[in-house]
């Protein structure tokens, strides 16, 4: 049965997507994907194709797109946090079995895939949730853009409305304000975390005080658990021989395995061909073979779920099992809530100092800030909570819905007759 409506809200983010309608001026709802009998708010951000005779490969999205990868690693190419080369330069196109994707040809499938899986004819008028910050060393926030307005385009979009990440998030917070407030919203995605502050007065337009963002989030803890467990076990201190010397590995080849956007593009012929003559040259050959067999398995995505049943454990407990077993290495160890706050510390004193920013741009000091809305998976971490304990005091620290509050807050935005003020432009 196909569902239609006047507008609808994306949260199309680095980790998880949303989709949301709104059901009157105060009120919208997620419009639910259903697996196995089950019916669920969210989605992953992730793409696979399958190999076919035909010159167009199978593609899937979310968890459909996860199961047609272990179902077939060999014969499918599955690609997820893919919203991180948005804004780069860098990346131009990916080669899936005879065909090149570049990033808008792939969020089309991926947009076009999720409104089949939920039923739902997209309408003319989208508002679409953006970061304050994208992901990238030299993010260009306009090619990010492009890039969207392209995939909408092909979408059948006419109307489009970029609204900030953390805007969205204080809209929908704000439904349950019933005095003047001044609130800063904490929004922490998988490849960026965003804050916002806002002036809401019920019954008048908000005020939009400040932004600021800094392109790490849960993806950059999952970087840190991979790269202090994971790849050291796999060579990421080994050496190969060269000429008569002994030569460092290049640790490009880790960073890029231990980074998820990264990981869904080494399991390439060349990658592997170096990978394998850097192994033959090795005396930590085995180490080495074993990276190369993980790679080129479907193992890749066990992975990732070990480390994020970890990163959830640690959110509430003091200590995690991490446990995780391919040909060549099995670990098995604790991890220490102090070891994993040890090693994200730096990540840290950027988002303090991202807090920082956008109270300067706003020029408010903490104690006129009245509330503090966080959202998010990264917010459930107790380091990252304390940043804002210490600094706002306890008591004004909020949280709810952490992972649907944004495209709640767009579909609300989007059944405004005033939603292009809620939009930005990128910045020339």
């Amino acid at each position: 049965m196909s569902l239609s409506t006047s507008t609808i809200g994306i949260d199309f983010g680095t980790t998880n997507s949303v989709l949301a309608v709104a059901e009157d001026a105060a009120t919208s709802r997620v419009l639910p994907f259903t697996l196995d009998n089950t019916a669920r708010d969210m989605v992953r951000t992730a793409l696979a194709f399958r190999r076919s005779g035909r010159h167009e490969p199978l593609s899937e999205a979310g968890p459909w797109a996860i199961d047609m990868f272990l179902e077939a690693p060999e014969d499918t190419r599955f690609l997820q946090s893919f919203k991180s080369f948005a804004a780069s330069h860098a990346f131009t196109d990916t080669a899936v079995f005879a065909r090149r994707f570049n990033f808008s040809q792939l969020l089309e499938v991926f947009l076009r895939r999720l409104g089949e899986h939920a039923g739902v004819t997209y309408p003319k008028r989208l508002v679409i949730g953006r970061p304050v910050t994208f992901a990238g060393a030299a993010p260009d926030e306009a090619l990010a853009h492009a890039r969207y307005t392209t995939a909408f385009t092909a979408l059948g979009f006419d109307e489009v409305h970029f609204v900030l990440e953390p805007v969205a998030a204080a809209f929908f917070y704000a439904q349950r304000l019933t005095e003047p407030a001044t609130v800063l919203v904490g929004d922490f995605g998988g490849g960026t975390s965003d804050f916002s502050i806002m002036r809401f007065v019920p019954g008048k337009a908000a005020q939009a005080l400040a932004h600021a963002g800094v392109g790490l989030a849960g993806d950059t803890f999952d970087y840190r658990i991979i790269d202090a467990v994971v790849a050291p076990l796999l060579g990421k201190h080994a050496t190969y021989t060269s000429w008569g010397k002994d030569l460092p590995i290049p640790l490009h080849y880790f960073t890029s395995f231990s980074r998820w956007n990264e990981l869904s593009m080494m399991n390439r012929p060349p990658v592997i061909k170096a990978l394998q003559e850097f192994a033959d040259a090795s005396p930590q050959r085995k180490q080495l073979e074993a990276f190369i067999a993980l790679i080129e398995s479907g193992a890749v995505y066990r992975l990732y779920q070990e480390v994020a049943a970890a990163k959830a454990t640690l959110s509430h407990a003091d200590q995690a099992s991490f446990n995780f077993a391919v040909e060549g290495v099995s670990i098995s160890r604790g991890i220490k809530r102090a070891e994993f706050e040890g090693w994200i510390a730096e990540d840290l004193g950027r988002l303090e100092a991202a807090i920082a920013t956008v109270l300067d741009r706003a020029a408010v000091q903490a104690g006129a800030i009245d509330r503090v809305f966080l959202t998010g998976g990264t917010s459930h971490v107790p380091a990252v909570r304390a940043l804002f304990h210490k600094r706002f005091g306890t008591a004004k620290v909020e949280a709810g819905d952490e992972l649907i509050s944004i495209a709640k807050g767009l579909a609300l935005i989007g059944a405004r007759a005033d939603a292009s003020a809620w939009a930005v432009t990128p910045a020339s």
